[in-house]
């Protein structure tokens, strides 16, 4: 009975609702084989009432917000007051003097990679009756985008380990310590971008899951692919164009995090929407 209640069963449009909330007690077997018999098949409508796929809409939510304060503190407030472009020197000067204030940083971008792996799996779960393929690759997506950034997170402890003042790096001055500091914030930006991308494609796919799953409103969702293409635009044209980052950063995330904060304060407040009907996109 268990397995049963967490299943999502595939339901004919003829077959009267019977079980809790609508959900038929099973699907209908003659309706789909009589309709195949005229050459009429209709798609079936797939309905999820396991209460997994509740709990971990939840789990999304929380993983969301967590994970805006998190990022948010690392890569704009400690980046803001700590990095100084176009000024190694000063740069170093500000790690070396607020080293604890840039650890906090490095950890806070941590714990917003592991959520992330949590927010993929949840989304995942969520949205795999929509399509289970297309979830499976936009799942994909956003953990090639979270190992990616891992690697900005050892690119910041590079650098303060040249700034360390250890013996081996008495061979080394001031000015080239803090020329190498600066190259591996540098790489940080370059490997956060290059996460960006990903990030852009595995959120605009689940864009477009949630807009088809009717778990959320649809304006929502739109706001979801728009916000998640601007951000794979950007860090594709900052690729190409260097100078871009300049211009549209961090403008161009705005829109995402309008996104992610009113996703994830909908789905703690309200959940998903109760019986939602989920067509399946053909091939799926």
């Amino acid at each position: 009975m268990a397995d049963d209640v967490g299943r999502c069963v595939a339901v004919d449009s003829d077959f009267p609702s019977g079980g809790a909330g609508g959900v038929p007690d099973r699907p209908s077997a003659a309706g789909p084989r009589a309709a195949s018999m005229t050459g009429t098949e209709e798609r079936p409508t797939w309905t999820c009432s396991r209460p997994t796929t509740h709990n971990a809409a939840r789990v999304v939510g929380l993983s969301y917000l967590l994970a805006l304060v998190f990022a948010n503190f690392a890569e704009f407030y400690v980046a803001g007051t700590l990095i100084v472009v176009d000024d190694a020197a000063a740069t170093a000067r500000n790690i070396v003097a607020h080293e604890l204030l840039f650890r906090l940083g490095v950890a806070s971008n941590l714990l917003v990679f592991a959520l992330d792996v949590v927010l993929a799996i949840a989304l995942y779960l969520v949205l795999r009756p929509v399509s289970r393929a297309l979830a499976a690759v936009a799942t994909a997506w956003r953990l090639i985008e979270t190992a990616t950034m891992v690697i900005a997170a050892l690119s910041d402890l590079d650098a303060l380990r040249a700034l360390s003042g250890a013996g081996y790096l008495q061979a080394l001055g001031p000015d080239q310590l803090a020329a190498l500091a600066r190259l591996s914030i540098g790489a940080h930006g370059s490997a956060y971008n290059i996460g960006l991308l990903f990030f852009g494609c595995g959120s605009t796919l689940f864009g477009y899951l949630w807009f088809g799953s009717g778990y959320i409103p649809r304006a929502l969702a739109a706001l979801g692919i728009v916000a998640s293409l601007l951000v794979l635009v950007v860090a594709f044209a900052v690729v190409v164009v260097p100078s871009v980052a300049r211009t549209v950063i961090p403008a161009c995330f705005i829109p995402i995090f309008l996104f992610e904060l009113a996703l994830g304060g909908w789905l703690l407040g309200k959940g998903l929407r109760p019986a939602a009907a989920i067509r399946r996109p053909p091939g799926c």
